[in-house]
């Protein structure tokens, strides 16, 4: 409720103040013992070998730089995923490079990977007191040609390995030059191939398995999605995100915003995602679990995922236009289901 009333005056702020001036106040208000950093607990389950209290994430992109871990966790967020980092620290597109569209309850940002690099990732982790399941997302700094992008992928892979519950490979961005590349067959069996076997030698090292998954996009067709399906089997590769921001202008063509570049996110994405989880799931055959996201927007959004095939669920957008409540509305709504499904079986 209070966000509700605090909106229309966030909204008059450029969006990256208004993200600075928002998730500063939620640590304040932390600090002032206001919030208890207490995950809800509601449906929980075991994904990945992972053990999450509830099935709603906080997707990657709104804490690139784990700053605000601890705030985070007082929302009632079953697990957070922070990034996307960069071997090497990197400023991102020129501003301005996020666009609000509050007539499609929609955002357009071009960010471009925008983050103070693994290292200080590291740190602030190291500073936090966050105790939950932590994803990180890791992806190539711009200026690495793509032929060497999976030497960026390995350094962040080695270097936040004894810090993450899982890893996310981002290789959807559609704002670094011709990343969407990996996900062509060839480019991505190679990287997977490097990967895993990275990712096996450090299992030894540190004495732990750390799950991987790939993050891929919604503007892809149905062979696309049929060949990286087949490609994160042949792998075995943990899990997979499903989806990243689109390049699509459907629904807003008409808006004067349509013409900014970037990734479009918020409810115009909505029935785009959901599709896309729906063919994975279709191919996986429930082999590897999926992690939805994509314009989840309610409650209702958030089922249509989980029934098309999702394990867990991811909040971005929605947290921009419906506020911190949006996280236990669905949580309970999923418990609620939960609970008329095992009434329906007794």
């Amino acid at each position: 409720m209070l966000y509700t009333l605090l909106r229309p005056l966030l909204f008059k702020l450029d969006p990256e103040s208004a993200h600075r001036i928002t998730f500063s106040a939620i640590e304040q208000a932390r600090k002032l013992g206001l919030l208890k950093s207490t995950a809800i607990v509601c449906q929980p389950r075991n994904v990945m070998g992972l053990d999450f209290p509830n099935p709603v994430g906080l997707a990657a992109g709104l804490d690139k730089n784990g700053e605000y871990l601890d705030a985070l966790a007082a929302l009632g967020f079953g697990f957070l995923e922070i990034g996307t980092v960069t071997p090497r620290p990197q400023p991102g597109n020129p501003a301005p490079r996020i666009f609000r569209v509050p007539e499609a309850n929609a955002v357009i940002n071009r960010l471009g990977f925008n983050n103070h690099g693994v290292d200080r990732l590291i740190e602030n982790i190291k500073r936090s007191d966050y105790q939950g399941i932590l994803g990180i997302n890791i992806g190539k700094n711009f200026d690495t040609p793509l032929e060497q992008a999976v030497d960026d992928y390995r350094i962040g892979l080695q270097k936040v390995y004894r810090y993450a519950s899982y890893v996310t490979v981002n290789i959807s961005s559609p704002n670094t030059q011709n990343l969407r590349q990996l996900q062509a067959a060839d480019a991505l069996d190679h990287l997977l191939s490097k990967l895993k076997s990275e990712q096996i030698k450090l299992a030894q090292i540190h004495g732990k398995y750390v799950p991987m998954v790939v993050k891929i996009a919604p503007d892809l067709e149905a062979a696309q999605i049929e060949s990286i399906a087949a490609l994160l089997m042949k792998h075995q590769i943990d899990g997979v995100i499903a989806t990243n921001t689109t390049i699509s202008r459907t629904g807003i063509e008409h808006l004067p915003v349509a013409q900014e570049s970037g990734g479009l996110s918020g409810a115009p994405l909505t029935q785009r995602a959901t599709a896309v989880i729906h063919q994975l799931h279709c191919f996986l055959q429930s082999a590897i679990p999926i992690i939805g996201v994509g314009g989840i927007m309610s409650a209702d959004a958030a089922q249509d995922k989980l029934k098309a095939g999702a394990s867990l669920i991811q909040l971005y957008t929605g947290l921009i236009y419906h506020g911190p409540d949006l996280v236990k509305e669905i949580a309970q709504s999923v418990c609620a289901d939960k609970a008329k499904q095992s009434d329906s079986l007794a």
